[in-house]
Parts: C-alpha cells; structure tokens; sequence
C-alpha cells in the first residue's frame, strides 16, 4: 500500500536526499544488465481521494478500506497499485489546493474521490462544497483523461438542519450526473445505525465498519478494473 498523506512531500524530499549519495555506486553498475531486463508491465493505479474515513482514522492503516480494497486486488492478482491519499480533517477546499500535486506522483485508472463531509459537518456553504468538488474533478480529467471517477456520496446528521442535510446529500446526486460520474450513494451505508461498526466519536468506522465500506466500494469499483 503506498500512502499519500501531506507529510509525504518531506519523506520525498528526504528520500532525495539519500538517493543523492548512492548515485555514483548506482552509475558504476553496468548498464547491460539494466538494458538485459525485460521491460515490465505498467502497472495501473486505484487512487483514494479522501479524509479521515479514507486515511482510516483510528484504525490500524492495514484496517482502513482503501488496504482491504488492495487485497481484494491481490487475491485477483490484478495488475493495480492502489494508492492511500486520504488526510484526516480534509476539506473539500483542501482537497482543491492538493490534488495538483496527488496527480503528479504517478498516472491514474481509477480515481475515488471521498470528500465532503467535514463541509457539512462543520456547516460550510454548499455551494463552496460543490465548487471545490467540481474543480477536483475537472482537475482529474485534465491531467488524468484516461481515468475513471467514482464519487462517494457522503450524508450528514441534522445538526445544521433537516434542509442543509438534505441539499447536502443530494449534492452528490447532482454532481454525479452533471459529471457522467460512477456515484456510491452513500459510502457509509449500513455502518451508521449499528453501533459495533462505528468508534466511539460516532462517525468513523470500526476495523469491521471498514470491512463493510470495503464491500460497498469494491461492488463499484470491480467492474471498473
């Protein structure tokens, strides 16, 4: 599992730096060894775009879905990588300033973009909320054309209002079908009214609430493969 967080950028920098003092041995190797290899097969990337939910707050990062979404790969022995770019405590704004930058570390096939829900619990403008989610996406299909987007539906409790709730969710409906998006009605569904699937702060999953996201998300994402 190869896993993006916003500390990723010092790891790479850092790896840089290592890789700068072996460059001579690395040079010294001859380079009809290199040119005997056959060349291997490019291996398509799954991207998980997300927040906590997708970072796998709370849970070990084996237990998060988007890691059980990679077994199910390799148990299929497909030729996919999948990538972790989950951030807890992202926004939709957030996701907006970094999605240059995800994009640019490698190519994707299948982009599964889990945003949105810390907007609605925090009672952010919707019409920011769908802004920023509009540009992820225009962004993902401007460096990334060939890619397949999935959108999670995300569903909020009525903190803010039955009415904000409810424009909240149908957000995702519309943008899906603006956008000819392959949409995941509600990621969460089944894990919210059952208390042994959720933590203790009521919103992130447990181990066993992940195991049941995994099985929602792999349901769209299989045929995509």
């Amino acid at each position: 599992m190869k896993y993006l967080p916003g500390s990723a950028l010092l790891l790479a920098l850092l790896a840089a730096g290592c890789h700068s003092d072996t460059t001579a041995s690395t040079a010294a190797a001859p380079a009809a060894a290199t040119a005997a290899k056959p060349a291997a097969k490019a291996q398509q990337t799954i991207l998980f775009f997300g927040d906590s939910i997708t970072a796998g707050l709370g849970v070990d990062p084996e237990e998060a879905y988007p890691a059980l979404i990679e077994n199910k790969v390799d148990s299929l022995h497909l030729p996919y990588a999948v990538v972790n770019a989950g951030l807890s405590g992202e926004t939709t704004a957030g996701g907006r300033s970094r999605i240059n930058w995800v994009l640019s570390r490698q190519p994707v096939s299948v982009f599964v973009l889990e945003l949105g829900g810390n907007d609605g619990l925090r009672g952010l403008p919707l019409t920011d909320t769908r802004r920023n989610l509009q540009a992820i996406i225009d962004t993902v299909r401007q460096q990334a054309p060939q890619a397949k987007i999935v959108l999670a539906g995300m569903q909020i409790p009525p903190n803010m209002g039955p009415a904000y709730a409810a424009d909240f969710k149908k957000l995702y409906a519309e943008t899906a079908a603006k956008n000819h998006l392959i949409l995941i009605p509600f990621l969460l569904e089944g894990v919210g009214g059952i208390a042994r699937l959720n933590q203790r702060d009521g919103i992130h999953p447990t181990p066993e609430g992940h195991r049941l996201v995994a099985r929602t998300v792999w349901r769209t994402v299989q045929p995509l493969l």
